[in-house]
């Protein structure tokens, strides 16, 4: 596990600054929600009456005066598109990064097949995904019981499993794009995500782009299905599911054959 040990060790920067930058702002989220709820009443109005903006945001399906409609809407956007673009990072920079920092030659010397380097990439970036979701969970849970909020823990505990496989999703797709790419697979990886968080806001939008939701790994995150139905929504997710896969077989099988700049 020297490729995956190595990989830990040279993100480990990062993986710190994303994860603190992103558990301050849910937390802080969180906080403020006492100082807020006094005015949720008219903020719920106020939202409710902007017409196509609250359909983007799906705040027409949740209660935003209630604390899981607020947690939902307001800290799960905040993790949805902090998460999604610290796993494009990761995933596009994995491979490409070898050639680009003109590392490649001396990785391959080594008594290591392709495949087992591609595994131990992917397992890495992988293992930093799951870190950063866990402590944003203890942080927003310890914001939560300070506040002396008490929502269902499994709405909770579902809202972050499906922001979880979303990241895992993203960066199984990058990764692919990284094993293609000899340089400049960031900018693709950061593109690709927003991408997807926008082609989830046209669905919300209208009927006639509803099909976008089996695209997008941001319909399976939808707030008000996960609060009001507690299950991840299991069409979209089925789908997302086996687009990562896809995307993992298809770097597995062209990094192996790739011939290395």
């Amino acid at each position: 596990m020297s490729v995956f040990f190595h990989e830990l060790r040279q993100g480990w920067r990062s993986l710190l600054i994303w994860t603190c930058a992103i558990s301050f702002m849910l937390g802080v989220c969180v906080l403020i929600y006492p100082e807020m709820s006094s005015q949720m009443g008219e903020i719920s109005t106020m939202f409710a009456d902007m017409g196509a903006f609250t359909q983007a945001f799906g705040m027409d399906q949740l209660n935003f005066g209630e604390f899981m409609g607020y947690f939902a809407i307001e800290c799960g956007n905040t993790l949805g598109l902090g998460g999604a673009l610290f796993a494009a990072i990761l995933g596009a920079s994995a491979l490409a990064k070898e050639e680009k920092e003109h590392t490649a030659e001396f990785l391959l010397t080594h008594p290591i097949s392709r495949t087992r380097i591609v595994f131990e990439k992917l397992a890495a970036v992988f293992a930093q995904i799951v870190f950063l979701n866990l402590v944003v969970a203890a942080v927003c849970t310890a914001a939560i019981l300070l506040i002396g909020e008490t929502p269902k823990a499994s709405a909770i505990a579902l809202l972050f499993l499906a922001y979880l496989l979303l990241e895992l999703e993203i960066a199984a797709i990058a990764f692919a794009l990284s094993a293609f790419m000899r340089g400049g697979a960031m900018g693709a990886g950061i593109g690709m995500a927003l991408g997807l968080y926008f082609l989830n806001i046209v669905a919300n939008l209208t009927e006639e782009a509803k099909f976008l939701k089996y695209i997008t790994p941001f319909a399976y995150t939808d707030g008000a299905k996960i609060v009001s139905d507690l299950v991840i929504p299991p069409s979209y997710l089925a789908v997302g599911m086996g687009i990562a896969a896809v995307a993992v077989l298809t770097a597995f099988l062209h990094y192996r054959k790739k011939d290395i700049a």
